[in-house]
């Protein structure tokens, strides 16, 4: 099986928020799909090592902040590639509150959703959540953007140094130096696995 093939399959980019207690946080995730207009409802599926996992699964509130193909790499680097168990992910950020008492990210970003949890699935790595869409507002005209775009306008892959030994994540541009990769690794940046890798070029 050719596991490339799935990067064929259309996505976009978004930034999921959630706040619990004084708490607020939010990372990147490329799965919203609206899947009734009666009720309004989407779901959104969160892999289960991201903070704001553990923030739906007790709080079941969220936001989506729809991100523009203007958005900078900066941005996806703040929001994906750290983990709000540790970081204050809203420290130097422009938001805004929604009627939830949720941010949403009106920088970047041409529209947000504000959802309230129905149902979650268990799918393994990931949970499924489905939820009814509450609050929705167009903040821009900008074109939404898709993983094609990211991957060719905007992400900034480091370019590795040819004494390196290593495998480079072919999503994100995360640099794992060593001989072998191990086959369990996930990418700590955007949480895919070793087969989304491939070895660096020293020659």
């Amino acid at each position: 099986m050719d596991a490339k093939a799935m990067f064929k399959l259309t996505y976009g980019l978004f930034i999921l928020t959630a706040k619990e207690g004084q708490k607020d946080n939010g990372c990147i995730i490329n799965t919203v799909t609206q899947v009734t207009m009666e009720p309004n409802r989407i779901t959104v599926a969160v892999n289960k090592k991201n903070y704001t996992h553990d923030m739906i699964m007790r709080t079941g509130l969220f936001n989506v902040s729809v991100l523009t193909e203007q958005s900078k790499f900066s941005t996806y680097k703040h929001w994906g590639f750290q983990s709000g168990a540790d970081t204050d992910k809203c420290e130097s950020i422009v938001y805004k509150r929604s009627g939830n008492g949720l941010i949403y990210i009106a920088e970047e970003c041409n529209a947000f959703l504000s959802a309230k949890v129905v149902s979650s699935i268990d799918l393994g790595t990931h949970t499924l959540f489905i939820a009814d869409v509450t609050e929705a507002e167009v903040l821009g005209t900008e074109e939404s953007v898709t993983y094609s775009y990211y991957q060719k306008n905007i992400k900034t892959a480091p370019k590795p140094e040819n004494e390196k030994k290593g495998f480079i994540c072919t999503v994100c541009g995360y640099v794992y130096e060593g001989e072998v990769l191990p086959p369990d690794f996930i990418c700590p940046w955007c949480k895919h696995p070793a087969s989304d890798f491939i070895q660096m070029n020293n020659n």
